[in-house]
Formats: C-alpha cells, structure tokens, sequence
C-alpha cells in the first residue's frame, strides 16, 4: 500500500468518525430513553440545548427553543395517552416566547402527571415551560431563571424604567415604541405565568409570583435555585433519578477548537474505608 492508498484511507475514516460517533450516541440515548420510560412506565421527551456556541464555517451560531421544538414536543405529547405520565428532561438557556407558550400549555393540559427534569439549568422559556409542570425536579445545584421578555438584547422591563424615568421630550421614537411593544410583552407573560400557575397555587399568590419572574426583579440570568424556587410555591423535588443525569452525559458538548479546563474521572468516588 502505498503512501496515497493510506492518506486516503486515514481520510475516509476520519471523514466517517464524526458520523459513526454520533450514531453511536443516538442508539446510547435511545436505550437509555427506552430503559427510563420502561422504569417509570411514562413518556420520555427530551428538549437539550447547548448554550455556548461551536462554528459552522466560521459563524457562530446557538441552540435555543424554537417553533421546530414547539412542533416536535408537541407531536410527542399527542402521541401520548390521556393517562401516561410524562416526563421532560429541560436543558435551555430559553428561546422563544411563542415555543415556549405552545410547550408550557400542551403539557398543562395533559391529563396524566408531567414532571420535568432540571439536570443543571432551564432558564427563561424553560422556566416558563417548568411553571407548567405537576412536578419540577432539581439538582441541588440546578437553576431556574426569571421570565421577563427581552427586547434583542434589551430587557423589556428596563426600557419601560428609562421612559418612566426620563421627561418624554428626551425620549427618541424608537424607545418609545420599544416600550410600548415591552409593555405588552410583560403583561402577555405575565398573564401566562398566572394561567400555568393557577392550578398549584390561590389567584393572589399566583399573580404576586407571576409579576416577580415577569417584570424585572433580577437580571434575565439570575438563578434562582431548587431552594428558593421551593420558597415561591413551586412544587419543587431535589430527589433526581440518576438514570436521569446518565442521559445527560450521552449529550457532549460540540469540541471546540479551545477545549474546556475541566477533568475528572467520570466514575463515582467514595472515601474508603479503612480496614
């Protein structure tokens, strides 16, 4: 063989390693989905994004909800018996608000339990989709987020306050119709957060908890935590199946071209014992 015949060869397998390792992992994921839906005797749906960005021929670009969630999710839901539980594993850093709101309604309107998995975090649409749920699982160190719209790169509730705050002679049209389109996004939100709500909690305390996710309490990334999400009325558990975590393994981060600063050997450690 010779020296073209093998840098063809090494050519042709790493043209194929990408496509067979991702096969690889979706035949994982599937037995892993199928083992956890056989366990619980429930419905499997899995919405994971990753946050940070890899390159597509040098863009970045980033995974978020969206109407192709939206639709698939709920395929899957309508697939789904009146009476069989469903499970959601949430892994977001949120998306659209119009996906979010399809989501979040479909699962309410299930009739038998929904319970949504929080491995690590489910900021923004994913809250809103969790608000919806019978049951909101969490890590300890899991994080939901607040659900107050943005306006591009603007949060709705703080063009509102520079309007609010400034003579309306200093105010240029443009933020003016920004905060009038950030109104209306607040109160859809907020009215939607009441609507999800409004089974696991009376009227008054859904509409104080609705307006304080909805309209500018904290920054869009605050993380509100298992605790404190338990301590707004959430129904809130912290007992995570681990056959749950193992699922999320089976969802790697794209390699970058500078690689992560974190390593460990991904098997259990326990202090051991001294004979």
């Amino acid at each position: 063989m010779g020296v073209m015949d093998l840098f063809w060869l090494f050519f042709i397998i790493s043209a194929l390693q990408p496509v067979l390792q991702r096969r690889f992992l979706d035949a994982m994921r599937l037995r892993k989905i199928a083992q956890i839906e056989k366990a619980r005797n429930s419905r499997v749906i899995l919405l994971v994004h990753r946050q940070e960005t890899m390159s597509l021929l040098g863009f970045p670009i980033m995974r978020f909800i969206d109407v192709h969630d939206s639709e698939s999710v709920l395929r899957a839901v309508q697939l789904t018996d009146d009476d069989v539980p469903i499970d959601l594993v949430l892994h977001t850093p949120g998306g659209l608000v119009l996906a979010a709101t399809q989501i979040a309604r479909a699962i309410r309107q299930h009739k038998g339990k929904v319970t949504v998995f929080v491995p690590h975090y489910a900021m923004s649409g994913g809250t809103l989709i969790a608000l919806a749920a019978d049951e909101i699982v969490m890590c300890p160190h899991s994080v939901l987020g607040p659900i107050d719209p943005q306006l591009g790169q603007m949060p709705a509730a703080s063009v509102l306050r520079v309007v609010e705050q400034k003579p309306l002679a200093e105010i240029d049209d443009q933020t003016l119709i920004m905060a009038d389109v950030g109104r209306k996004a607040i109160a859809q939100v907020e009215s939607l957060a009441v609507e999800l709500l409004s089974d696991k909690m009376d009227e008054a305390a859904a509409r104080e908890l609705a307006a304080r996710l909805a309209t500018g309490t904290w920054t869009h990334d605050y993380p509100i935590s298992a605790e404190e999400a338990r301590a707004m009325g959430l129904p809130v558990s912290t007992e995570m199946p681990p056959e749950v975590l193992e699922l999320m393994t089976l969802y790697p981060q794209p390699v970058q071209r500078q690689g992560g600063g974190v390593e460990f050997l991904p098997e259990p450690r326990g202090r051991q014992r001294l004979r």
